[in-house]
């Protein structure tokens, strides 16, 4: 039997505990068929196999996110400016003008979710007023988590938002003292004014849809990323917004496995939703790229506990228990997988009181449900999950969180958010996830160095030796542990002989760089069934024919994504406006440029700076 394909000459990581590294593979119909050594493997080359030397680069089974929003992501990806990575606001800004200047008339500029202000030099939001003053014609639309937006004026005139505009409930329109809408909206807790607000800007053409969303799997595929769980999603409605991947699939140009769920968008009807598409959707229809996963994140609205830690934990109304009820009780009847989304602990005792309830009457009996996020479940509950069948999705919103949750609850209670290592200790099912892409960012790696550092995009220290996991486990939540939440363990999730050829080879080694390189990871091969998806670098000579990026005033054309150094240009040079920086203090020496850079008013610099310590700016 000769192969299609052999890698040979790497370090090869499997999941297997009994054999966790090898040195080369052979691949053959999309399937590992057999590895080990490169003596061993090579038996398997014929006339016809390619062979592909990995330079002693480490490999790892093909990263599996279990929970992000990828079909609505790719509809509107090239659409985006990502601040995801940029390590200061001065340049987030710069890029931001340069957006604006190349955005044509009536398009707006849109970043949307994957930053926090901590991981800015600075360490601070942008201003209504530089927003303003970089963008007074264009509509700028920026998107902090699930807490707030920033509205430039253009964007409040694009709106229709004026002072007679009510705010819907749990949500907030700041005013001016005329009470005119000063830009800022606020999810108080609810992120519907947040979502509604960003649906009402432009889309791209279908033609566009399909370029974004080929180019946003490109994106996941640079880190690694070779299969998804698509959780549905806000503004995501089904059949309607899923014809691109559809399209895709159908012509074989997805490059990431998808696995979706059917997500409700209509409140009071959700049970209506749920039993038109039990009857019209066949469980688990579609192919190994493409197919239906069950139903969630959102079951019913009146479930939905929205995580925003800026604000206190909702409460949930008194009919929940009977809405849940109705919808489980009919996804169990029919064998339906599901998902819920679930953060505090106290929703999750209630939740779980409608799921044992049902259980009692109609047995969930194999069926694979989860709970999506879970970050303050206790240990009572995490037994409560395992004796019903259920698994736990985490995702890594408190690397982009962590200082809001700690200001709010302690440092304590912090450790175990969420108690990732416990619910591992205990036999749940536990996959890795972003919730990419409005909160968290889609690099897996970011989410890695969390849970194997224990720290926040920020660098702030929230779990300590007892919370955090190996590299080795935190890896194994990504690629085995996530292909349980699409029912695929089998298929996917390791090297190993039998299982889909998915495996990603890293510029880096994972095991062997310190933890703050974990977070610059990419692959410079990424293999998705035994075809090369992703190419560069030592492999470029492997690299898929590239395709344009469309509209050509994408910021995807210019910043790529996810920052990389030398995407953005180099700052300009400081400005008599603003003092200069003597350089004689320690206090964040290696910021003090980018801030120097910034626009930042010099009565606010100095405070800043002065706030943590630093006293070497000459005056």
């Amino acid at each position: 039997m000769n192969a299609d394909m052999i890698l040979f000459n790497g370090k090869i990581h499997t999941v297997a505990k009994h054999k966790t590294e090898v040195t080369a593979v052979a691949i053959q119909d999309g399937k590992f068929i057999a590895l080990g050594t490169d003596a061993d493997v090579m038996k398997f080359a014929g006339s016809q196999t390619q062979l592909i030397d990995l330079h002693q680069k480490r490999v790892v089974p093909g990263i599996n996110d279990s929970h992000i929003h990828l079909i609505r992501g790719g509809l509107n990806f090239n659409l985006e400016l990502r601040w995801d990575g940029v390590p200061s606001l001065a340049d987030a800004l710069r890029m931001l003008k340069e957006q604006v200047d190349r955005t044509p008339s009536p398009q707006w500029v849109r970043v949307v979710g994957g930053w926090s202000e901590f991981q800015f030099a600075e360490r601070r939001m942008p201003t209504l007023e530089e927003i303003n003053a970089i963008a007074p014609d264009t509509p700028v639309f920026i998107l902090h988590l699930y807490d707030r937006a920033f509205m430039n004026k253009a964007a409040l005139r694009a709106v229709g938002y004026t002072k007679d505009t009510p705010a819907p409930p749990g949500g907030e329109i700041q005013r001016d003292a005329s009470g005119e809408p000063t830009g800022l909206i606020i999810a108080s807790p609810n992120a519907m004014i947040l979502y509604s607000t960003l649906a009402k800007g432009p889309k791209l053409s279908l033609e566009h849809q399909v370029n974004s969303t080929r180019h946003f799997m490109t994106e996941l595929n640079r880190f690694g990323i070779t299969s998804v769980i698509d959780a549905g999603g806000g503004f995501q409605n089904f059949p309607d917004d899923y014809k691109v991947v559809n399209e895709l699939n159908a012509q074989k140009q997805l490059t990431v496995r998808i696995a979706y769920n059917l997500f409700t968008q209509r409140p009071k009807q959700e049970f209506e939703d749920f039993e038109n598409w039990t009857s019209a959707v066949d469980l688990y229809q579609g192919d190994d790229m493409y197919r239906h996963n069950g139903a969630g994140e959102m079951l019913v609205f009146s479930a939905a506990d929205f995580e925003d830690f800026l604000q206190p934990r909702p409460g949930l109304t008194e009919n929940m228990e009977a809405d849940l009820e109705r919808v489980v009780r009919l996804l169990v009847e029919k064998r339906w997988p599901f998902r819920l989304h679930a953060t505090y602990n106290e929703s999750i005792s209630r939740f779980l009181n409608v799921f044992e309830k049902v259980n009692r009457d109609i047995p969930f009996a194999g069926i694979p449900w989860i709970f999506d996020h879970a970050e303050t479940i206790d240990e009572r509950n995490i037994e409560r999950v395992k004796a019903l069948g259920g698994g736990i999705a985490i995702q890594s919103r408190m690397a982009y969180q962590g200082e809001y949750f700690t200001d709010r609850y302690g440092a304590k209670a912090a450790l175990q958010t969420p108690p990732v290592k416990k619910m591992v200790e205990m036999g749940v099912p536990v996959g890795g996830g972003s919730d990419a892409t409005r909160v968290s960012s889609y690099n897996p790696w970011v989410s890695m160095y969390w849970l194997s550092a224990g720290k926040t995009v920020g660098g702030l220290k929230i779990y300590d030796e007892l919370s955090q996991l190996s590299r080795e486990t935190a890896l194994e939540l990504y690629t085995r542990g996530s292909a349980w939440f699409s029912n695929e363990q089998h298929k996917k999730g390791d090297i190993a002989v039998g299982l889909f050829a998915d495996l990603a080879v890293l510029n880096k080694d994972y095991f062997k760089v310190d933890d703050e390189t974990v977070k610059s990871i990419e692959a410079e091969l990424t293999i998705v069934g035994g075809n090369i998806v992703y190419a560069r670098d030592d492999f470029s000579r492997f690299s898929p024919p590239k395709i344009p990026i469309l509209p050509d005033w994408s910021p995807t054309n210019i910043y790529n994504g996810y920052y990389s150094a030398g995407t953005v240009p180099p700052a300009a040079p400081v400005t008599a406006a603003i003092h200069s920086c003597t350089g004689s203090c320690d206090v964040h020496a290696h910021s003090h440029d980018a801030v120097r850079q910034s626009n930042i008013p010099v009565n606010n610099y100095t405070a800043f700076w002065g706030a943590l310590g630093c006293s070497c700016f000459a005056f």
